[in-house]
């Protein structure tokens, strides 16, 4: 099995601490190591063939110096010279890898998700594999624990049981209403945004539904013979100044005919914001987090997040705020405000303050 491992990103939902050279997936939320780190170290187990991480040309730099010391497996890192959304650059690595190996399976993954049992998640792309080999798209579907109104949902044709099962329709981020109604059916699932297909499979799915991505990936030529994709960095700059941006759900996904659904449990989040932080770490007594601080207090306060600084944190009297302090910004917000932290990036970039971007 081949690992492609989406590493792009604006660096907007997690400002002041991402920015453009170094967004969600190359920050240590948690402390330690980042979030693409601990994306590849959970695969490395699987021993993979290669594993694939496309990102911006901008923070490929970065992205390299982070993964230098991963050992057992080749990491191949390739740039995008601007972001193209999801469809091209899993068309790009599928491209490489059927050259290479036509009957590659390979397992779509972003970099920026949490996974708390990682065990389980690689059990999970291994049968995914299996049912890949028979020819269909696999997408892992998240196992709802609540009605939850910020992800898309899977609606899948039977309640799966565990297996995969056919999917009957994608759909977007739903109201209350609607999220409860799909938690109850027992056939809807959160679309975690993870694949599993024959590289060969998607290209031929993308031929179909996407022809101009596919003209456009057509063009590339190198030595089948030698894995050395560094030369072809002038190619793909050409082809991305002519193909448009779009998702491979709406591209492929929502409209192809053999796709599946494997439900999925193994402690997820998509981490989208600083808001969602407190469902994956550790809270004292009041429901506060702290991340990267000397220590902290809390007086009549709860439910707060922040992330220090290196200094002492203290809260009084205040509740569901998000405070995050970098050396050169720092950010206020209520915590169900978390989503709206991208208005000030555009608000910066309109003032013209590209320092603080």
């Amino acid at each position: 099995m081949y690992i492609v491992i989406l590493a792009g990103g604006s660096g907007t939902r997690f400002w002041p601490l991402s920015r453009k050279s170094t967004p969600k997936q190359l920050m240590s939320v948690f402390g330690g190591k980042s979030m693409l780190q601990r994306t590849v170290e959970r695969v490395v187990p699987m021993h993979p063939k290669r594993v694939l991480v496309v990102t911006n040309a901008l923070q490929a730099t970065e992205t390299r110096r982070q993964l230098d010391y991963i050992k057992g497996v080749p990491i191949d890192v390739i740039e995008e010279p601007v972001g193209r959304n999801t469809a091209p650059a899993i068309g790009l690595a599928a491209t490489l890898i059927a050259r290479f190996d036509p009957d590659g399976i390979m397992a779509v993954l972003p970099a920026d998700h949490y996974i708390l049992d990682e065990e389980r998640f690689r059990a999970t792309l291994l049968k995914a594999r299996d049912v890949a080999q028979g020819g269909s798209l696999i997408t892992l579907g998240i196992t709802p624990t609540r009605p939850e109104t910020g992800y898309g949902y899977i609606e899948a044709e039977s309640e799966a049981g565990g297996e995969a099962v056919a999917v009957r329709r994608f759909v977007e981020k739903p109201p209350l209403e609607k999220a409860m109604e799909f938690v109850a059916t027992g056939r809807f699932y959160w679309n975690s945004g993870m694949f599993v297909w024959g590289a060969c499979t998607i290209l031929d799915q993308i031929g179909t539904f996407m022809p101009d991505l596919c003209s456009a990936l057509a063009k590339l030529t190198f030595d089948a013979e030698m894995w050395e994709i560094s030369d072809l960095k002038p190619q793909i700059e050409e082809i991305y100044g002519s193909i448009k941006s779009e998702s491979i759900d709406f591209g492929v996904m929502e409209k192809a005919e053999d796709v599946q659904v494997i439900p999925a449990s193994f402690g997820w989040s998509d981490v989208g914001s600083w808001s969602a932080l407190p469902e994956v770490m550790d809270s004292d007594e009041d429901g506060n987090v702290v991340i990267n601080a000397a220590g902290s207090v809390s007086v009549g306060s709860d439910g707060c997040l922040a992330y220090g600084g290196g200094k002492l944190v203290a809260f009084v009297g205040v509740k569901d705020l998000v405070v995050v302090d970098t050396p050169d910004a720092l950010m206020v917000c209520a915590k169900e405000s978390a989503q709206d932290v991208k208005k000030v990036v555009e608000e910066l970039e309109k003032r013209g303050k590209t320092e603080y971007l």
